[in-house]
């Protein structure tokens, strides 16, 4: 196999993992928010005045329900903004493997030389 349609498998199972990784940093997320959504439905129906505690590594922290409710809230906004962003993230990798895909598709296909210079997309087009 040439060296560069070994560099194009390459780049292609480098693009195949980092896809995985941002699929496994969502599904964490994903994960993260739907337990910080039950804690607050359940901080939720505590009375006002009533004692509540926070987590603080191995420690239980007395807080009060307002702060907690608006600490939990602020975790689930942030949580809903980062997963958007690996959302995009994960879009744009997809597009980048099926284009990998079908480069060395073509490649293969065409007697396996490698394109004319000049002609090769730049990987990353916002450097």
């Amino acid at each position: 196999m040439p060296p560069w349609l070994q560099e194009q498998i390459m780049k292609l199972q480098q693009s195949q993992q980092n896809l995985q990784s941002i699929v496994t940093q969502r599904q964490h997320l994903e994960m993260e928010k739907a337990e910080t959504e039950k804690a607050l439905e359940e901080l939720r129906k505590v009375a006002d005045d009533d004692s509540v505690f926070k987590q603080a590594g191995t420690v239980l922290i007395k807080s009060n329900k307002k702060t907690l409710v608006d600490e939990l809230e602020e975790k689930v906004e942030l949580a809903k903004t980062r997963s958007t962003v690996l959302e995009k993230q994960e879009t744009r990798v997809k597009e980048s493997l099926k284009e990998q895909e079908a480069k060395i598709t073509e490649m293969m296909k065409s007697g396996a030389t490698p394109p004319p210079p000049g002609t090769t997309t730049p990987d990353n087009p916002r450097k």
